[in-house]
């Protein structure tokens, strides 16, 4: 027999072979999970991000870059408009009617986000990765309640707000802190908006490293531990979530003075930071990672030149009854804030989203991009938008609750919905304003409704008497009662919101304002829990 076609069957079985291979086997690089940076800034305002405001003069350029170079999202919104309901929702992607974290904690509270709640850190550390969390936490501290307990293989950061406690820095810091220590006639008081009675105390892991914490100092510090973190996950060949939940921009502003304003400087400090996060976590080759940068509500209005801007959602109706309609509002100031995603492997460049998204969102997206189940037996809020930031979809809620955070009205009860371009307002009340007057709370039944594509400002509300209004009220109304059932058919946590002294963060008891040596520190170190 003649040798061709003796080596013709098996070199055309070798052929189909590589063929079938080359299709059916999966690409590493592809199959390698991505990496995630959620950054969160405190009390940024959707009118501060430059590329939010056109012909404005911008102090965030690196993060107008990476909106150039990703996707900004110009409807997102906190799950909150208060520090607290809005970390716990963007944690558990459940609001704060199921999760039990309604308002804020204090430095001596007891609680925290409730211990049967599933982390988005607990879900990804199961499913392999490395996590961190980097600033703030203000989820509780005392006890199981700290973030080490909650998913978190690696904290560094403060515990709560960076006003809850004294500084070192009287008259640099702005609004001025006291300095430390306080005489005694003066603890347990607040002075410039600050906690006196124990110093903000600086945390890696459940050690006390610094107390009272230099505010100055921790931009740079939180990059150099961001990035320790990142290499540290890439050397143990995981991938990684890094939750790095900044200072910026809650006062007191760090930054100093500086042109033109106070503000403007820590702005641009805040976007500096953002920018040297993101180098960092694409180097050394992590060119598969998901960076995601928002807020956690709207600018804190009571503190005048030292808060940042709503943009043109000034929530106009509300000012002219008196207070603010910012942060602690359910006003699109207090809780629509600016969101980027940058991804350059995956999400189109340039893009400029009117998907109606939530920081709810977060929890089940990442789940899903990594590969990782949700936790059963709980209902969720948010939803997986993964094919929204790859470009497939434009799709995003159609309906989104706000809950109330403080001004008016119970907390976590839900004061307004959202409806396609609709908003519905059940409750209103403004938030203390720069002057220091306070709106009015008031309940509406039938609701206050606004069109928001035609009025952003809301202004002006809707006839009840219109074809209008007409047309959307029974959608409200069922999505009110639509919420309401699932929520009685849900697993809902409660948070405990006691307080008790001993659950204050002191590295040293006996000292005023626990200024800590090196001898007190080690003691309290070798007595923490990890």
């Amino acid at each position: 027999m003649p040798l061709a076609p003796v080596l013709a069957k098996p070199l055309l079985g070798m052929i189909l072979f590589c063929c079938f291979l080359r299709v059916w086997v999966p690409d590493s690089s592809r199959a390698e999970k991505p990496n995630f940076v959620v950054i969160l800034a405190d009390d940024v305002g959707w009118g501060d991000l430059g590329a939010n405001v056109a012909g404005s003069t911008s102090d965030t350029p690196n993060l107008d870059r990476m909106a150039s170079e990703g996707m900004r999202f110009v409807d997102f919104h906190a799950a909150a408009s208060a520090c607290s309901p809005s970390r716990a929702s963007l944690l558990t992607g459940r609001l704060g009617i199921r999760n039990g974290v309604t308002h804020n904690f204090a430095v001596t509270s007891v609680g925290g986000l409730p211990l049967n709640e599933t982390t988005l850190a607990d879900v990804l550390k199961q499913a392999g990765y490395r996590t961190g969390l980097i600033g703030k936490w203000h989820l509780g501290h005392h006890g199981r309640y700290h973030p080490n307990f909650r998913g978190f293989d690696y904290f560094y950061g403060i515990p709560y707000s960076n006003d809850m406690g004294c500084t070192d820095h009287p008259g640099y810091d702005l609004p001025p802190c006291p300095p430390c220590p306080m005489p005694p006639e003066t603890r347990g008081s607040r002075r410039g908006g600050c906690f006196t009675d124990l110093a903000l105390p600086l945390m890696e892991n459940s050690a006390i490293v610094e107390q009272p914490v230099t505010l100055s100092s921790l931009p740079a510090t939180y990059v150099r531990k961001a990035t320790d973190f990142m290499n540290e996950a890439t050397g143990l060949g995981q991938p990684f979530f890094l939750y790095v939940a900044l200072a910026h921009m809650h006062v007191p502003l760090s930054a100093g003075p500086g042109p033109p304003t106070p503000y403007s400087a820590g702005l641009r400090q805040m976007d500096l930071m953002v920018e040297q996060i993101r180098a960092e976590a694409f180097s050394a080759g992590r060119t598969n990672t998901l960076l995601w940068f928002t807020g956690d509500n709207g600018p804190w209005a009571q503190k005048c030149d030292l808060a940042g801007s709503v943009g043109p959602f000034v929530g106009a109706w509300q000012t002219r009854q008196g207070g603010s309609s910012a942060k602690q509002t359910t006003w699109e100031g207090g809780h629509r804030v600016p969101a980027v995603v940058y991804w350059p492997e995956s999400t189109p460049r340039n893009v400029t989203s009117a998907a109606l998204l939530s920081l709810l969102d977060v929890f089940p997206t990442l789940a899903s991009l990594a590969d990782a189940a949700l936790p059963t037996g709980r209902r969720f809020d948010g939803k997986d938008v993964s094919d929204v930031l790859r470009g497939r979809s434009r799709a995003g809620h159609r309906i989104l609750y706000h809950p109330n955070s403080g001004a008016a009205g119970s907390f976590g009860q839900i004061a307004a919905v959202r409806v396609d371009r609709h908003k519905g307002f059940y409750t209103t009340g403004g938030a203390l304003s720069c002057g220091g007057r306070l709106g009015p709370e008031r309940h509406h039944d039938p609701p206050l409704v606004f069109n928001l594509q035609r009025d952003p400002q809301e202004a002006d509300a809707l006839d009840p008497r219109s074809e209008e209004y007409l047309a959307v009220l029974p959608e409200l109304t069922k999505a009110i009662e639509s919420l309401s059932a699932d929520v009685l058919a849900d697993n809902v946590s409660v948070a405990d919101y006691s307080r008790q002294s001993s659950a204050a963060l002191c590295c040293d008891p006996a000292h005023v304002a626990c200024r800590c040596s090196q001898l007190q520190l080690h003691n309290h170190n070798a007595s923490s829990p990890n």
